[in-house]
């Protein structure tokens, strides 16, 4: 199944296609910045974008009642059932967030900022699903998606689309959008990969790499490189069936990390989630928790290099 290209920086109200449905093990990923007077913002997965569409999940953070809460809820045939309360939110306002929506053949698993958040039974089947719409008081950054599969998925048609750029290249059929917002086309993600992330990392920054493991891999690697050095080297090996992380810092690699298991297959799919915490890094494969890894080099700003290398292609990278 073709890895379907992120959403980036859009405009709310935004309404996006979710190509090929939902279905078992796929991922959404929403990373974004709860505003600071923010009252109530929610993102729907939801049965279609036309008229009055069945809402399989309403996922909605509220600051505006006694205690911040996330209500969750299922509309079908325009009539709301029975809310599902999560305290507290765990979104705060003005901060950073990544939210990962994980199908399960019964449930949605939902976690923020690389945390287990809770389970919501599906009352509507996932598989209606095919649209995303997001609006409130919140910005967001990207909408990223992966799917399980058992081959390699082959080349999105289209265009990737730089990070900083108005949005990906993967809309749905025309007219989907009242009015296409503009992309901007660039060459595809080419390994090796190196870009600067102006403003280096900071407590709440998200790198999101998806891409597709070589079928003959023996390594690849992801770098969070500042000028002089290596603050996080991320490296999945398969000739040892490990991932080892470590730091370079004046010239010198320091003690290797390497507990935790190894969640990369050759010739699969993945999606890599760094999220830079205040004490560590936490990253996340294929929507769950995997490894932590406290800082070594603590001047986070000076973090402003990304490197991806080895044995993979690139489908997206966003930060």
């Amino acid at each position: 199944m073709a890895c379907q290209q992120p959403f980036f920086n859009p405009r709310l109200p935004f309404t996006g296609c979710i190509q090929g449905a939902l279905h078992e093990g796929k991922t959404i990923t929403v990373t974004g910045r709860v505003l600071p007077g923010s009252q109530r913002f929610y993102v729907n997965l939801q049965c279609g974008s036309r008229g009055n569409p069945d809402i399989a999940l309403h996922f909605n953070p509220r600051y505006d009642e006694s205690k911040d809460v996330v209500v969750c809820n299922t509309m079908q045939h325009s009539k709301w059932g029975p809310e599902e309360r999560e305290y507290p939110a765990s979104m705060t306002r003005g901060a950073n967030f990544t939210l990962m929506f994980l199908v399960n053949r019964d449930s949605y698993s939902l976690i923020v900022n690389g945390a287990h958040f809770m389970e919501y039974l599906h009352r509507l089947s996932s598989s209606r699903v095919d649209t995303i719409f997001v609006d409130g008081g919140v910005e967001i950054q990207s909408i990223a998606f992966s799917n399980p599969a058992v081959t390699p998925p082959p080349p999105q048609p289209g265009y990737p689309v730089h990070p900083h750029s108005a949005f990906s290249a993967a809309f749905c059929a025309p007219g989907f959008f009242q009015t296409p917002p503009p992309y901007t086309p660039q060459p595809s993600f080419v390994v090796p990969y190196k870009n600067i992330m102006v403003g280096g990392l900071y407590p709440g920054r998200n790198i999101i790499v998806q891409g597709v493991v070589n079928h003959n891999a023996d390594r690849f690697y992801v770098n969070l490189r500042f000028n002089s050095g290596v603050a996080f080297h991320f490296n999945p090996r398969f000739d040892e069936n490990t991932v080892v992380r470590n730091s370079l810092l004046k010239e010198q690699w320091g003690p290797e990390e390497r507990k935790g298991g190894m969640p990369f297959y050759r010739g699969q799919p993945f999606t890599v989630t760094i999220t830079c915490d205040t004490k560590c890094y936490r990253v996340m494969v294929n929507g769950v928790q995997m490894f932590s890894y406290n800082h070594r080099h603590f001047l986070l700003q000076q973090i402003d290099i990304l490197e991806v290398e080895g044995d993979v292609s690139l489908s997206s990278v966003v930060f």
